[in-house]
């Protein structure tokens, strides 16, 4: 049974596709983060994921999603200074249950012959994206690590996952909050063509 302002108890068992790339990117550029928590660097670069979600059934909501992740030192955690989602029930219950700090945007997504999407908040590009997949790992790997947000609020995530290797093209808005990508050549792309996610709980 939802829970009333409509978002379902946490737990939520989340089903569908991820498009990610991973960045390192200068510590002092990174956008800021919740109080306490500080990211895991090497040589002063920090390890960023921006990643393209597209949530559907059977899973208990269906929805899309740009996120942006940060790797902490509390490994294996991230946290999120950016997302964006085109679901206010997915907006509620991710700032309720986990400090996540989501907002609402538009998105154009196709998965067919390759993945491209977009992303608009107030009719301004946040970014944009286009995927080739190169090769698919044959078997089902489990994932297990930690979203720490403002408080500390911890949130346990489990996913398993067949991921497949990509090459990708980013661009992001001028100006706005992604652009501390801009210019950037992701080091991997990955592609999660069918995750299964246990968010939250115990």
């Amino acid at each position: 049974m939802a829970e009333p302002a409509g978002y379902p108890p946490e737990p939520w068992h989340l089903r569908g596709r991820m498009h990610g790339s991973l960045w390192c990117v200068p510590a002092a550029e990174l956008p800021t983060l919740p109080p306490g928590v500080r990211p895991l660097t090497v040589a002063g670069r920090a390890f960023v994921i921006a990643a393209w979600v597209d949530y559907q059934p059977p899973g208990v909501l269906s929805y899309r999603e740009l996120m942006v992740t940060v790797a902490v030192r509390d490994l294996p955690s991230v946290t999120i200074p950016h997302i964006w989602v085109d679901s206010p029930v997915s907006l509620a219950g991710g700032r309720a249950l986990w400090h996540i700090p989501k907002e609402l945007a538009e998105f154009t997504l196709a998965d067919e012959p390759e993945f491209t999407a977009t992303a608009h908040a107030d009719g301004s590009l946040l970014a944009g994206a286009e995927f080739t997949r190169l090769r698919t790992v044959p078997v089902r790997l489990p994932l297990a690590f930690s979203v720490l947000q403002r408080g500390p609020r911890r949130s346990r995530v489990r996913v398993t996952a067949r991921l497949g290797v990509a090459r990708a093209a980013w661009r992001v808005g001028a100006g706005g909050p992604l652009a501390f990508l801009a210019g950037r050549r992701p080091v991997i792309s990955l592609v999660a063509r069918d995750f299964r996610m246990r968010f939250g709980g115990t």
